[in-house]
């Protein structure tokens, strides 16, 4: 919300430029893209990047205390626990809206969170892309921490290969060229040469795991998690192993993670920074305006299943009460400039957690429809995926 650099950046801003990056992209992956781009990222200044940076830290706080270390146990469907889980999440990301609050500050809202990985690697190659083909002040950064491309790349690295030969680390997910985030999995193997990997081409020996590379068995040492729970009970493709087995592997970012930092967390979270939410099996629904809070299941992926128009005879159909959340709704503030209005602004901050949570980098979506998502935002420009810079 940096008012001259958006006046510079609009000023400047031409379609062929636009057009320029997309082609930069897809050149250099050889492969359309199958997610929007945004025209902008979005410039903040010094006070809302600590603003940010605060929100993030309270949220954080509030997973590593012991009353939520309890109740997320609750979180996993028993059919789907996954042995040798970690101590913590490896992987964690905090959504957060922009609002403002009743004295007019711009003020983050959690929207969501998740204890599994994000664009960790397309958020550093579009970080390029765009510095490639538009103006972006030297000074601005979407990093934390003090960390820059290389430093940050080096820090993946470290985090999901180590001492190990990439080779014996996979990036785990369904069909994995088919998915939407294709290109995110295709960039981090070319950092770092984790080979993509689907849940069918992987073999079980015992407790070994491997996959086949040009008729050679490689033993899998490591499991970069991509697999979203929801998609593999609807898939046709059939696993390779037992997830509900243990294995001679360790996984980057355990599978039960995927549950016990979600959607689940929100009513456990009290924070200024966190609207008020409740589980639909524990609230008395004549407690509370329905028309004041959204319906979101707990065990979806992207916005799939979320309702924000709904009766109290709506609710009362829902059988299994317990896998949902009514959370309070909050109003998106306008807060980018474009050629043809005002849109709106998701911030998601990426963190890694080694001994501690570590705020490294940032994913922007920007909408103008009524959601923040794909489906409420077809056939306008000026919104999809991007970045934050700041000071």
């Amino acid at each position: 919300m940096v008012h001259e650099l958006r006046e510079k950046f609009n000023k400047k801003f031409t379609v062929e430029k636009y057009e320029k990056m997309l082609a930069d992209i897809e050149d250099t992956v050889q492969r359309k893209l199958d997610f929007r781009i945004c025209e902008t990222p979005l410039f903040i200044d010094e006070n809302f990047t600590n603003t940010l940076i605060e929100a993030g830290d309270e949220i954080v706080s509030a997973i590593q205390t012991e009353e939520f270390k309890n109740s997320s146990e609750n979180a996993i469907p028993k059919n789907l626990v996954v042995p040798n889980e970690d101590e913590q999440p490896m992987f964690l990301q905090v959504d957060f809206a922009i609002t403002k609050d009743e004295n007019g500050d711009f003020l983050p809202q959690l929207i969501e969170l998740q204890g599994f990985p994000s664009l960790y690697g397309f958020q550093s190659f579009v970080d390029e892309k765009i510095k490639n083909n538009f103006d972006i002040p030297k000074e601005l950064t979407p990093y934390f921490n003090g960390l820059n491309q290389e430093s940050y790349i080096e820090l993946l690295r470290n985090t999901l290969v180590g001492e190990t030969d990439p080779k014996h680390v996979i990036l785990l997910e369904i069909d994995p060229y088919k998915q939407k985030t294709w290109i995110d999995f295709h960039i981090t193997h070319k950092l770092l040469g984790i080979k993509p990997i689907c849940i069918s081409d992987v073999i079980a020996k015992g407790e070994k795991l491997f996959y086949s590379e040009n008729g050679i068995e490689i033993q899998i040492k490591k499991i970069y998690n991509r697999v979203i729970f929801d998609e593999l009970e609807s898939t046709e493709i059939k696993s390779g192993f037992d997830f509900h087995k243990a294995y001679d592997v360790k996984w980057l970012g355990h599978p039960n993670w995927f549950f016990k930092v979600s959607k689940f967390s929100l009513p456990l979270i009290n924070s200024k920074y966190s609207p008020k939410s409740y589980y639909l099996d524990q609230i008395d629904l004549d407690t509370i305006n329905l028309t004041e809070y959204v319906l979101k299941p707990l065990y979806s992926f992207a916005g799939a299943g979320v309702k924000i128009d709904f009766t109290k005879e709506d609710l009362d159909k829902i059988e299994n009460k317990q896998n949902y959340i009514l959370q309070k709704k909050v109003e998106y503030v306008p807060v980018i400039k474009t050629p043809d209005g005002l849109a709106k602004a998701e911030i998601r901050l990426m963190y890694l957690w080694d001994d501690k949570p570590m705020l490294i980098n940032n994913l922007l979506r920007v909408s103008k429809g009524k959601m923040i998502g794909v489906d409420f935002n077809k056939n306008k420009s000026w919104v999809g995926a991007s970045l934050v810079y700041h000071p």
